[in-house]
């Protein structure tokens, strides 16, 4: 749930430091709520799955949670097109509500699924269709709220201002990870099969008028057509940025796409599926790999801010390199150390190892994407990389890893998958532009 503010003409205090504290301030509060509501469904997929396919053996029932929590993902690069096309067009502040709105009506479908036993196909039916609706609205929520804080910010602290879009969802992802390990804490089994696993999305409909509220008290960056047409060229009622993003910018939309998905893949695994690996595979404690992402969601909301701040005196493409360096060599020991004798402190220590990592890769990654685009195109830009990117390599990330582990047998796939990944997706690197400190709306739109 991103922020906007204000670019009416003669307006004197939009780029003033109590207003950028605000932008980084909303930015944050609403991004966290919304990928709560987004990233809390994967933290209870072992409770969910033996509700909702009950027919399915063990390995089954995992297998069709994660293609659950996937198919989210599928629609992430609708929204982002449709959403980021009409926050170019019509302002940041209109597409953000929706989604503000689409995530808490998800959240409302989930508390509400009846389960298998209760009505058969139409729970997991309706199941499928909240994660469609919840996929759509982040997927147009991240791109605009990152191309917010890119356009704020001075050229010399971009990497800054953009690093809390990843300390916000850090922040999301700890408080989903904590609230579900108080939750299983606290309850029986049996308690959070009847309904406790319906609390975190009842929460999550709760933030719907947090979200609401803030976004009331800041305002708009664009201006709403015809006007911002007359003082802007490439914008109003003729201005079509979906069109021009595949007709004018298709590599850059293809460079992006391929950057992007070492971090999404690595946030996928570390972040999400951890969890399920280490109680399912090693037979460790639910509640200790849960507090594991708790750790992991911490580090990234506390790092990712001094990771921008390095990144603008370095230079992003420096941090982004040997940062995935380290993570390749990295990813194998890692998981042998944690394999060969499975114990909670040694999963919080890999945790913490990785999450330090995955936040030196990632806050850059999130800098440069928006700049690879000009301005009227921005928005959209980066929500079609972010989306076609993470809705296969990230979405599903976690169903390909459980399907390699069940067919190869091998404990250690989780580790080749993102080492082979993160590979890939660093060797663009040589092919994009490094913009840190440079102006980005000075080229033509």
């Amino acid at each position: 749930m991103s922020i906007a503010i204000a670019a009416a003409p003669g307006r004197q205090d939009l780029h003033t430091p109590a207003m950028r504290r605000r932008v980084i301030a909303g930015t944050t509060i609403g991004n966290a709520l919304e990928f709560f509501d987004f990233t809390v469904f994967t933290f209870l997929m072992l409770v969910i799955g033996p509700l909702f396919f009950p027919a399915a053996s063990s390995y089954g029932q995992l297998l069709l949670t994660t293609a659950t929590f996937g198919v989210g993902f599928l629609m992430r690069p609708v929204g982002g097109m449709l959403i980021g096309s009409y926050a170019d067009r019509h302002g940041r502040r209109a597409a953000m509500t929706l989604t503000l709105w689409l995530m808490g009506l998800g959240c409302a479908l989930i508390a509400a699924a009846p389960t298998y036993a209760q009505m058969g196909v139409a729970g997991p039916v309706l199941m499928v269709l909240a994660r469609l609706i919840q996929g759509f609205a982040a997927g147009g929520e991240v791109g605009a709220s990152t191309t917010l804080l890119v356009e704020h910010a001075p050229p010399e602290k971009r990497g800054f201002y953009s690093s809390w879009q990843f300390g916000s969802q850090s922040l999301g992802v700890m408080l989903g990870a904590l609230t579900v390990a108080l939750l299983t804490a606290a309850l029986s089994k049996e308690q959070m099969q009847a309904w406790g696993w319906r609390v975190p999305f009842v929460i999550g409909i709760l933030t719907v008028p947090v979200g609401a509220y803030i976004r009331r008290n800041l305002e708009e960056t664009l201006e709403p057509p015809p006007r911002a047409a007359a003082a802007q060229p490439g914008t109003g009622a003729g201005h079509q940025p979906l069109r021009r993003v595949f007709a004018e910018h298709k590599a850059l939309v293809v460079k992006g796409i391929l950057l992007a998905i070492g971090g999404m893949v690595c946030a996928q695994i570390i972040g999400f599926y951890m969890p399920a690996y280490a109680n399912k595979e090693l037979g460790l404690p639910a509640t200790s790999t849960l507090f594991a992402s708790v750790v992991l969601g911490a580090i990234g909301f506390l790092l990712a801010p001094f990771v921008g701040m390095l990144a603008d005196r370095a230079g992003r493409k420096k941090v982004i390199f040997w940062s995935r360096a380290a993570t390749v060599f990295a990813l194998l020991p890692c998981f042998q150390w944690l394999v060969s004798a499975p114990s909670t402190g040694r999963l919080m220590t890999v945790i913490a190892l990785l999450a330090v990592l995955l936040a030196l890769q990632t806050a850059p990654v999130i800098t440069m994407l928006p700049e690879l685009f000009p301005k009227a195109v921005r928005t959209t830009g980066m929500s079609v990389v972010y989306g076609l990117g993470i809705s296969v390599f990230g979405g599903f990330a976690q169903f390909f890893v459980t399907w390699l582990l069940h067919v190869t047998g091998n404990p250690m796939a989780p580790a080749w998958y993102l080492m082979v990944t993160v590979t890939l997706s660093t060797v663009v690197l040589f092919w994009i532009r490094d913009r840190t400190g440079h102006e980005i709306d000075t080229r033509e739109a």
